[in-house]
């Protein structure tokens, strides 16, 4: 786009609260989808092109929200799987809250996909979803969180994948290429990226 040049950016998001709250109290994706549909139609009247959600969790609730939506969305896990495949990547294992690594979005869109994966045991997804929802989140980043997931993803390795998904906004802020055992694939870089592209068509 020439020196300094980017595409016009518009942001709008409620508090992680205001999400994790109907989360918590069983799952209330509808509630979630309306927050999403709100900030869809205040980004549309800013005048926005398209949309992005960089958390995976709520990505749950975008199936009921793009038959509603004023506007397209890209989807991170089809973003992530894109970019599997173009790196040759045939088996993932998949780190991010208890949502996202119990949930279906990510099962159903890899196997669209013709990727195979394995999930974290039920033990090691509980540490993960403490150390995103009471650690990162608060911005305390510790050796011994960071070492666990070492050993998660090398533990994986062990099972046969060839890369690690982060699923999760904050878990680069601790794991990255130089750190794990695997190559990483960070959704929320690949949809960042994928906006790009998009924005640039």
């Amino acid at each position: 786009m020439g020196r300094h040049r980017h595409p016009e950016v518009s942001m709008h998001t409620y508090s992680l609260a205001d999400y994790m709250e109907p989360i918590y109290a069983g799952k209330n994706w509808q509630a979630v989808a309306d927050l999403m549909l709100s900030s869809a139609n205040k980004l549309a009247a800013s005048g926005a092109d398209f949309l992005i959600c960089p958390d995976n969790t709520i990505h749950h609730a975008l199936e009921l929200v793009v038959p509603k939506s004023p506007l397209p969305w890209l989807h991170i896990v089809e973003e992530v799987a894109k970019v599997a495949k173009e790196s040759g990547f045939r088996k993932l294992t998949v780190t991010g809250t208890k949502y996202t690594m119990e949930g279906t979005v990510y099962p159903q869109k890899l196997k669209a996909a013709a990727i195979e994966y394995l999930m974290p045991e039920a033990e090691e997804r509980a540490r993960i979803d403490e150390i995103i929802m009471d650690e990162l989140v608060n911005g305390i980043f510790t050796p011994q969180s960071r070492a666990y997931l070492q050993k998660v993803i090398g533990r994986m390795e062990h099972e046969g994948c060839d890369a690690v998904v982060l699923g999760c906004t904050e878990i680069p802020l601790i794991i990255d290429d130089r750190s794990s055992p695997l190559p990483t694939l960070d959704s929320t870089r690949i949809l960042a990226r994928a906006a790009i592209r998009k924005a640039l068509e």
